[in-house]
């Protein structure tokens, strides 16, 4: 047998139990505890036992329908979960009656009645547990989530854990299940968005998880000495942030002054995340990752909240009187996920993006993030991508195998260097940022389309000493070497020209290259097009005349 594998014989007595043949509901409440006990890690099933399993689920979804005692449905649900890890049994499950019986036990079928019984909290625990399993697994059981109304009533339950004690595992997976039903069925995320004010009720209990205290609109205190989150506080933070990136997706234009106000409270939440940390280091990257994934749905314009003015006796780090604690969290998120070397698109590219956009829109944070990632040159006989500097390892993603990845890389630092040509191949040089001025068809230099402020970059006395020296396309100072066709005569000179004319010939007739030139507006084009291009121009140039 398998590791992880269900222990086969048990399951007879277990079946024979429960369809009550083999005694009470004393013996069904310890067969099952037993059962469970040796299943809780199983994740693979013996096929030759699926009819079985699928009795054994019917079975305790009819004890479950009956008022047993809560100990017995603790345990009857406990087996549910670990039998709704498999698909293929969940066909007897997956009926209105059966959702309608888990939603009782879950407290998601009344509107008023408050959570009181602390004794209840298990077994609501238990069977929100078994409803995200088997919405994970089954698509008719998300179809029949709809017409149940489950997101509504999930809402509901969660507005009654505002305030309440001792209720963060019914929290949790409260956002768990409304996290998946966004995920999985676009219809629920619409209804959330539209009719049930999802994204107020999220940030609130996002904002709750956090125990966010206001000093003034959209500032919340920060307080260097408060504890770390808890682990189910962090727990539910993290489903939170994972239900509102959902419930967010495509909130780019933003219409109306309600919804401005929103998602500027919502940055402002997000902005003390950042600053906050969990239970341990692993937990805090996962909070912190999900906190940047959601902010990257917030609309640009919102994020000035990430940066506040700075008091007189605040020694976080400050430039131009601005707070800017958040933005360095954001900065060493993104030099700590450059560093892992792996899973760029899904770790790095998020926070890479928001940090362009906000780049892009907000001053102070372009300049303070260029200060730190493109300080004045100094030295300049390494190559840009040579080094530790956050700058060398940017630079080095700008030629990374992955599309994705070096092109948000060297987005990132083309709106640093405020989308100028010249600045950029200052410091990444000609061979490196090639792909990106190929892309935005600027290879013969000039700006990109948007506008920034007209401070100008003042280079340092060193790079203006090594400036003549620099090799344009590696980006670094070089020896001059000595030229091999000093030595040459004219006509050794004109054969070498000629020797080389012919191999790009023959490689071009051969189609193994395909010779390029630069057109006028600095796209790229077949050598015969952009010459007959430059001539064309010429001419026109010389008639005007």
């Amino acid at each position: 047998m398998e590791p992880g594998a269900e222990p086969g014989p048990e399951l007879g007595a277990v079946l024979e139990a429960v369809e009550g043949r083999g005694g009470g509901a004393e013996a069904v409440e310890r067969v099952l505890a037993r059962y469970n006990e040796e299943n809780r890690a199983t994740f693979r099933f013996d096929p030759a036992d699926e009819d079985k399993r699928k009795k054994l689920c019917e079975g305790i979804l009819n004890i479950l329908e009956k008022d047993t005692k809560t100990s017995c449905q603790v345990a009857c649900l406990e087996a549910l979960r670990i039998l709704s890890r498999d698909k293929k049994v969940l066909v007897p499950v997956t009926t209105k009656r059966n959702m309608q019986i888990l939603m009782k036990l879950a407290k998601l079928d009344t509107v008023e009645d408050p959570l009181e019984r602390v004794s209840e909290f298990p077994v609501i625990v238990e069977a929100l547990k078994c409803l995200c399993n088997i919405i994970f697994n089954s698509s008719v059981a998300q179809k029949l989530s709809l017409e149940l109304n489950l997101a509504a009533m999930l809402c509901n339950l969660l507005q009654k854990c505002k305030d309440q004690q001792l209720v963060d595992d019914i929290k949790c997976f409260d956002l768990r299940l409304l996290f998946l039903l966004s995920l999985l069925h676009t219809d629920i995320r619409a209804q959330l968005r539209q009719e049930l004010q999802g994204v107020q009720v999220l940030t609130q209990a996002l904002e709750s998880s956090l125990s966010v205290r206001w000093t003034e609109e959209y500032k919340a205190e920060e307080d260097r000495d408060r504890p770390p989150l808890s682990l189910q506080e962090t727990d539910c933070a993290i489903e939170a942030l994972k239900a509102l990136f959902n419930v967010t997706l495509d909130s780019w234009n933003v219409h109306s002054k309600n919804e401005s106000h929103q998602f500027r409270y919502m940055a402002a939440i997000l902005r003390h995340c950042l600053l906050t940390t969990g239970p341990t280091e692993e937990k805090t990257e996962e909070l912190h990752s999900n906190a940047i994934n959601l902010l990257s749905n917030v609309p640009v314009s919102c994020l000035d909240v990430l940066i506040n003015p700075s008091s007189q006796e605040e020694t976080d780090i400050k430039y131009n009187g601005m707070n800017m604690g958040a933005i360095q969290i954001l900065l060493d998120f993104m030099e700590k996920r450059i560093d892992k070397g792996s899973s760029y698109r899904e770790g790095l590219t998020p926070v890479l993006s928001l940090l362009t956009e906000c780049c892009r829109t907000h001053r102070n944070i372009r300049k303070f993030i260029k200060a730190q990632v493109l300080p004045p040159l100094r030295d300049v006989s390494n190559r840009p991508e040579v080094g530790t500097t956050v700058r060398n390892k940017l630079v080095r993603l700008m030629t990374h195998v992955d599309l994705g990845v070096k092109q948000i890389a060297a987005e990132f630092l083309f709106v640093l260097c405020k989308e100028r040509v010249d600045s950029l191949l200052k410091y990444t040089g000609y061979g490196n940022a090639a792909g990106l001025l190929a892309a935005r068809g600027l290879l013969a230099g000039g700006r990109g389309d948007h506008w920034y402020s007209d401070d100008e970059d003042t280079d340092t006395e060193e790079y203006k000493s090594a400036k003549p020296n620099i090799n344009l396309i590696t980006g670094h100072l070089e020896e001059p070497m000595p030229n091999p066709m000093d030595e040459m005569t004219e006509e050794q000179k004109e054969y070498e020209a000629m020797k080389l004319v012919n191999m790009f010939d023959k490689l071009s007739r051969d189609e193994l290259i395909k010779p390029m030139g630069v057109r006028p507006d600095g796209t790229m084009a077949p050598l015969e097009e952009t010459v007959s291009q430059y001539h064309t121009s010429k001419q026109e140039s010389s008639d005007s005349d």
